[in-house]
């Protein structure tokens, strides 16, 4: 009997961007630009929020399609 339940998809590599891209700290060491007022850095952690929701979704959505089968 195989074991369908294994989490090893690839895609769930992707999930290690949301981890590793705001330990970038030469990203956002900087003052300008400035949006709507803001300094980068706080409009840069709204952006790696939006980043980590929407990598969840789509490991969630490849891998939820994979189970199906």
């Amino acid at each position: 009997m195989p074991d369908d339940k294994s989490d090893r998809s690839p895609w769930n590599w992707l999930l290690l961007l949301p981890i590793a891209i705001p330990l970038l700290t030469f990203l956002y060491n900087s003052d300008e630009p400035r949006l709507l007022g803001f300094p980068l850095f706080y409009w840069l952690q709204i952006a790696f929020i939006a980043l980590g929701v929407i990598t969840t979704t789509l490991v969630y959505q490849m891998t939820k399609r994979r189970r199906q089968r």
